[in-house]
């Protein structure tokens, strides 16, 4: 009997990744996103539409009614979103209070719900300065506590754990990923703004293969072929 995982599926470069790198290695695989009052739903949607072009099963959950719960952060509330590194002191404005441990718990549930052996995120080594919820000791503790929270265990588990973005572009490349079915900047405009965080490390990670990132950017703001 083939294994099932729940993959948390945002529609960005990460868990596209994760999402067709579970599907690879044979599992039946149940994507889940959740609409939790983020700026703007374009990764969503990039999700949505890669799950029906696949005929991958798709819940997208709404808890913005624990916005009031989750605020604080420049990426829930009205607040400038910062650019540069992840790297940079400012970018601890991005995180979401307790984001992961709500979004694991919820996860937990629907794996029970459709019988899959564990869930899987996107946390990855670049996580690990900015998100205490992305950090190894994080998880280890996350699957402990959902291997005894029910009658029937489900493990936490972070493939990417010990990859950067670049590393897990490199995975993406190797099973052929378009990743312009993906969405990765903060900002939710027709193109992507090329300085906010997500965009400088993502530009990075395809520099570091010595490619283009296929998505449209503002222009002005980044030289793709010189990333």
């Amino acid at each position: 009997m083939t294994d099932t995982v729940v993959v948390i599926y945002s529609g960005g470069m990460d868990s596209f990744t994760l999402l067709h790198l579970a599907r690879a290695r044979g599992y039946n695989v149940h994507a889940l996103s959740f609409n939790y009052g983020q700026r703007h739903v374009r990764e969503l949607e990039a999700a949505r539409a890669v799950c029906q072009a696949q005929s991958i099963p798709h819940k997208v959950i709404d808890i913005r009614a624990m916005s009031e719960v989750m605020a604080g952060s420049s990426l829930t509330s009205d607040m400038d979103i910062p650019e540069g590194h992840y790297q940079e002191d400012s970018m601890k404005s991005t995180v979401v209070p307790n984001r992961n441990m709500i979004l694991l718990s919820l996860a937990t549930g629907y794996a029970v719900t459709v019988r899959a052996q564990s869930v899987w995120y996107g946390a990855h080594g670049g996580d690990h300065a900015i998100y205490p919820d992305c950090r190894p000791e994080f998880v280890e503790k996350m699957d402990a506590v959902c291997r005894i929270a029910n009658y029937d265990p489900v493990g936490i588990e972070a493939p990417f754990m010990k990859l950067d973005k670049g590393g897990i572009l490199g995975e993406g490349l190797k099973l052929g990923l378009d990743y312009g079915q993906t969405w990765t900047c903060y900002n939710g405009r027709e193109r992507a703004c090329g300085v906010c965080g997500s965009c400088v490390e993502r530009l990075e990670a395809f520099a570091s293969h010595g490619l283009e990132d296929p998505l449209p950017y503002e222009p002005h703001n980044v030289d793709k072929s010189n990333a």
